[in-house]
């Protein structure tokens, strides 16, 4: 497969870089000089999709749940997202922090209370203010946070992760459509593909951050007696933008991991404090109760359209978060895949479904069951009446009922800024991607241009009032991503199971190495005991491994077939092309091992630099184009490579075969 990223200095997508600005600059320019009618015009176009194509959204989110479900728990769970040998970038924990950060971290925090309270007094199924009501509203709500929404960033991220990290595509939405287009994916297709991405993923985060700094706002003025106003508003995202900025310079791992970690920890201990100061054990058995109550309703809850009984709650609240979420999956999708390199299928599922859902059941739980305690057995209508009017303040008055509530308020202002920050800057790093062929070593001014897009979009946007029209264009630019999506699931299944094919050939029987052309016992045995430097492979891979592979295409070349052999970095790699099939990929890697007898059992091993440590040897590694193979041939003669080189040959025979 060809990767663009080795093909073109430039260090961004010129047709993608320039038409995404230009579609940007006329969507928005349509938002705010023709505010009424675009305005209109999406609101027509939405309220069409809800009556017309709701049982859609509801199927597809219901395919993506499945799909990522059913491929963790088959066996297709064990294929990694990368090479074989490959290691996981991330910390489990940080990791999962960056979901929440770049995913629904921020949706929580803004709607946690105010959600379920506005369920309690307007169930669709239920009289208001009972306590069949507050059951409904728990379910509701959790529904509406867990596993279905993070099945559609999960899926998306799944499919991206995989093309990028397993066949060397580029980390881009047109990746997904390899299966399907081939090679197409690099022409006018693919390039449209991004530029829908790039326009989705900015409407998506600038409108989020516009609404957002109404939160932030009223934090603000609930605390400190800050104004509520635009002018307070536009310096809020301006602040917010520079932060973001700043991170996305300083990169992944400094910016927006450092970011996370900390919005993680301040986001636990406002949870524990409520959790402590409010009806512990009560929450606890709530927790518990909503968890089984949620599982117990979930395949009904996940088809139920009200075909029986039609309202207009569930355009106004499941299909709009369906919308919505797919609307955000591309850009949240392709940052999930980015810190995801290196995990299984099944690793990155429970990781991505299950611990986030079990922590959202958790934050809702605590958070919504507080509030809807507070209303319907303390008697506190006050807090319902200030929800219904302003959602942005109802984590605010809620915490104002707690013991230190000026200092869980100004821990709930500073979350929020975090969250945004860290949505903004995940958001830019995507877009950079997007526009780069997949990169995100670019040039600095490249990474700033996005994050300033996107604060200038949410300026204008809210100085003319038009973050409704472009939230709801967002919106509705589900219906065209989702035709895309369905293709890309059918490629991934289709791209798995042909994977799978090949590591069935990889086990089929060939003559082994030592039974066609033996290693004496004494070479092993001292190959075993000598545990080589760097320099000794490298000398190694240099006089032996080269001339084997060359000496092999040589062979393939007067068979008639085309090939390339690549030396660099003191490793080697054979392609054999195999015309509109797979290719065969054979390389040698010199690998850093800790000896049997290390001092540092924790020591940190690097392939490429040796830097004297007596605690670390060195073996010829065989990868194929699957990854790593965790054998060494450091010491064999050029003829028994040879043979390995032919033994993989025709077990990836073998593997095209079973294809046919």
């Amino acid at each position: 497969m060809k990767n663009p990223q080795q093909e073109s200095p430039a260090r961004f997508n010129p047709p993608v870089f320039y038409t995404s600005t230009a579609v940007l600059l006329l969507l928005v320019a349509f938002a705010v000089i023709f505010k009424d009618e675009a305005t209109a015009f999406f609101k027509s176009l939405q309220t069409t999709i809800v009556t017309y194509m709701g049982w859609y959204y509801v199927l597809i989110v219901a395919i993506l749940l499945v799909t990522v479900l059913v491929i963790s728990l088959s066996r297709l769970g064990d294929i990694r997202l990368g090479p074989e040998h490959s290691k996981p970038d991330y910390g489990f924990w940080s990791w999962v922090a960056m979901l929440f950060c770049a995913g629904i971290g921020i949706g929580l925090l803004f709607f946690g209370v105010a959600e379920p309270v506005m369920h309690f007094m307007d169930p669709p199924d239920a009289e208001a203010g009972t306590v069949e009501a507050a059951r409904q509203a728990m379910v509701l709500s959790i529904f509406h946070w867990g596993f279905h929404v993070w099945a559609i960033f999960a899926g998306v991220a799944l499919i991206l992760g995989y093309f990028s990290y397993r066949h060397n595509l580029p980390l881009t939405l047109r990746s997904a459509l390899y299966p399907i287009i081939g090679e197409k994916i690099h022409g006018p297709i693919g390039h449209a593909v991004d530029i829908f991405a790039i326009v989705s993923t900015v409407c998506g985060v600038a409108t989020t951050l516009g609404f957002g700094v109404l939160q932030m706002n009223s934090g603000l003025h609930h605390l400190f007696g800050v104004p509520v106003g635009t002018g307070v508003q536009v310096i809020l995202i301006v602040v917010t933008t520079a932060l973001a900025t700043v991170s996305v310079v300083v990169g992944l791992d400094t910016g927006i991991r450092r970011l996370s970690q900390l919005n993680m920890g301040l986001a636990a201990l406002l949870l524990f404090a409520v959790l402590i100061m409010g009806t512990t054990v009560y929450l606890l058995q709530a927790f518990v109760q909503n968890f089984g109550s949620y599982l117990s309703v979930l395949v009904n809850r996940t088809f139920n359209l009200y075909a029986y009984a039609p309202t207009d709650w569930i355009g106004g609240w499941t299909i709009f978060y369906w919308g919505w979420c797919l609307s955000w999956s591309p850009f949240v999708g392709i940052f999930i895949a980015r810190i995801s390199r290196g995990r299984t299928i099944r690793e990155f599922a429970i990781g991505s479904l299950m611990v986030p859902t079990l922590i959202t059941i958790l934050w809702l739980t605590v958070f919504g069951n507080s509030a809807i305690q507070m209303i319907r057995v303390e008697g506190m209508d006050f807090l319902a009446e200030i929800i219904k009017q302003d959602q942005s303040l109802a984590l605010f008055e809620f915490l104002d009922q707690f013991p230190l509530s000026n200092i869980l308020s100004f821990i709930a202002i500073v979350l929020v800024v975090i969250f945004f920050v860290t949505s903004a800057d995940s958001g830019a790093m995507v877009m950079n991607m997007l526009a780069s062929h997949g990169r995100d070593d670019t040039p600095l001014w490249q990474r700033i241009f996005w994050s300033a897009i996107i604060g200038v979009v949410a300026i204008a946007l809210l100085v003319a009032g038009g973050l409704s029209s472009l939230q709801t264009a967002a919106i509705t630019s589900a219906l065209p991503f989702s035709l895309i999506l369905l293709a890309a699931i059918y490629g991934l299944i289709k791209a798995l199971r042909t994977d799978t094919a090949k590591r069935d050939a990889q086990s089929a029987p060939v003559a082994p190495i030592t039974a066609r052309n033996p290693v004496s016992w004494e070479r092993r045995l001292r190959n075993l005991v000598q545990l080589p430097s760097l320099e000794e492979v490298r000398s190694y891979i240099r006089e032996v491994g080269e001339p084997a592979l060359c000496r092999f295409a040589e062979e393939m070349e007067k068979n008639g077939f085309k090939t390339l052999f690549e030396s660099q970095n003191h490793t080697l790699k054979l392609h054999v092309y195999q015309g509109e099939e797979v290719d065969f990929v054979y390389a040698i890697y010199p690998k850093a091992h800790l000896k049997p007898n290390a001092s540092d059992p924790d020591a940190e091993l690097d392939d490429e630099y040796d830097d004297g440590s007596p605690d670390k040897y060195f073996r010829a590694e065989v990868h194929l184009s699957e990854g790593g193979q965790d054998y060494d041939v450091m010491g064999w003669t050029t003829d028994q490579l040879l043979t390995d080189i032919l033994s993989q040959y025709e077990r990836h025979l073998q593997f095209l075969h079973s294809l046919r």
